[in-house]
């Protein structure tokens, strides 16, 4: 196992899939304050802009919250998707998943190992995220607490960790890239019109991510320790089924 993370981690750093994840996550950490802050500035700056700004609420804390959570679950399901999509169907597409599996390696490392790499680097991103946002929203508005932010990134990780082990299932039940991010696409329209339901979507990522915009703002109501169970088992389930399908393929 440990061989096999190592192997995946060196790709990580080779393919720069690390490098892009890092720049990205870190551009949106900066940026979110500064958006939150100075859009209304920027909506001045428009024709006719000077009456809508007038009707616009002044920007507070909650808004640079609200921006952080917007831009990192946008990008970061993209960034899931895009890493994750020929973690193992380019593998099999290209025979050195077949040569890898010839050592003594299981197939179940096979597939941790690229989860765990894939986690690392999402882990790194975020923490990169993290410091610059609480930084430029500490400049720019006020002080967050700091374990309510801790906590939000956490469950960030939580929601970046669905996606990206939808997307290494359907890596795994495919022998292309293309056909993988099909399929990964339609796995996250399958979960987003389950969300459509009010009563689903509190136990899924949207009751994750209303969590953890409130204990970002200091609130400890409505913990949605439900939606982090469904959450974490959807994570468990998309890896076993994984596991499952790849240990009786054909390579």
């Amino acid at each position: 196992m440990m061989t096999a993370l190592t192997k995946e981690w060196l790709e990580q750093r080779r393919t720069h899939r690390l490098l892009i994840v890092c720049l990205i996550f870190l551009l949106f950490g900066l940026m979110s304050p500064l958006l939150a802050k100075f859009t209304p500035e920027l909506i001045k700056m428009v024709p006719g802009g000077e009456q809508i700004s007038q009707i616009i609420p002044p920007p507070t804390v909650a808004d640079a919250v609200a921006q952080y959570l917007k831009n990192l679950t946008q990008f970061g399901l993209v960034l899931a998707v895009l890493m994750g999509m020929g973690m193992v169907s380019q593998e099999k597409d290209k025979g050195t998943a077949a040569m890898v599996l010839a050592k003594p390696l299981s197939r179940t490392a096979f597939i941790l190992a690229k989860a765990a790499a894939m986690g690392v680097s999402f882990l790194i991103g975020t923490a990169l995220a993290a410091g610059a946002g609480y930084y430029y929203t500490l400049l720019l508005f006020e002080a967050l607490p700091v374990g309510g932010w801790l906590a939000l990134n956490g469950l960030l990780l939580v929601y970046f960790g669905v996606y990206a082990a939808l997307t290494l299932l359907a890596s795994t039940l495919n022998r292309s890239m293309l056909a993988s991010g099909v399929t990964a696409v339609g796995f996250i329209i399958l979960l987003a019109l389950i969300e459509i339901v009010p009563a689903a979507s509190k136990l899924l990522t949207g009751g994750l991510l209303g969590w953890a915009g409130r204990l970002a703002l200091g609130s400890t109501m409505e913990p949605a320790w439900g939606a982090l169970g469904v959450c974490l088992g959807l994570i468990a389930a998309a890896l076993t089924a994984a596991v499952m399908v790849f240990q009786r393929q054909e390579i």
